[in-house]
């Protein structure tokens, strides 16, 4: 019987690159279709190989889930906390820095967002504490940006600051699923976007307020 190297995939692929294919196929998966509905199959499929060998190299379904989002959620974080430590002079406002850090970290396969933000993960399970860790590390980094931001307006309403950090973070999965839908814009061009959107919105809220 003939055992698979442990350096080698099939068809001469070395196993880390075989790896690294894995991941981003099943990371796709699990981006678009949720971890209910993903199958190892599917993702084997994907790649070219055989369901037995994802399982050989990977594990279970959730350990294969763990390997994906766990690379997502330390890259978002460090892009994040990056943007958010930046005190030049000149740069964009904080939020339009994050936004950049955001769309620069997923540009390429954008979905990863939705590998943390899956509401399908089974309750109590490895991967939906594993996913919620992220989360509430992004939150807890919205929570700090938001409170910065009302303070800078003259409010310290915590009910304010609590509202503001789940509007961003409806803001930045609303923006990113538009982004998945429109492949052509690039991380430069979504911030440009975002920064005329801002613009656009003061204006408006503005106008309202001399209505009143």
């Amino acid at each position: 019987m003939t055992m698979l190297s442990s350096k080698a995939g099939t068809k001469g692929v070395p196993r880390a690159a075989r790896e690294r294919q894995v991941l981003a196929a099943a990371t796709e998966e699990f981006g678009r279709h949720g971890y209910e509905a993903t199958t190892v199959a599917a993702i084997a499929t994907r790649v070219g190989v055989t369901k037995p060998l994802v399982h050989q190299y990977f594990g279970s379904k959730q350990d294969l889930y763990l390997a994906c989002v766990n690379p997502v959620g330390d890259r978002l974080l460090a892009a994040i906390r990056a943007a958010m430590a930046e005190h030049d002079a000149v740069a964009p406002p904080t939020p339009l820095r994050v936004l950049h850090a955001l769309f620069t970290a997923l540009d390429g396969q954008r979905v990863a967002w939705f590998v943390l933000y899956d509401p399908t993960l089974p309750p109590d399970s490895e991967a939906a504490h594993r996913a919620a860790y992220y989360r509430d590390a992004i939150d807890d980094l919205a929570a700090t940006g938001t409170a910065d931001l009302l303070h800078t307006a003259g409010t310290s309403d915590s009910l304010d600051a609590d509202a503001l950090k789940h509007a961003w973070r409806g803001l930045c999965t609303a923006l990113v699923l538009w982004w998945i839908n429109h492949p052509d814009q690039s991380p430069d061009a979504m911030t440009r976007r975002c920064a005329r959107l801002s613009r656009a919105s003061q204006i408006i809220l503005a106008a309202d307020d001399d209505s009143t």
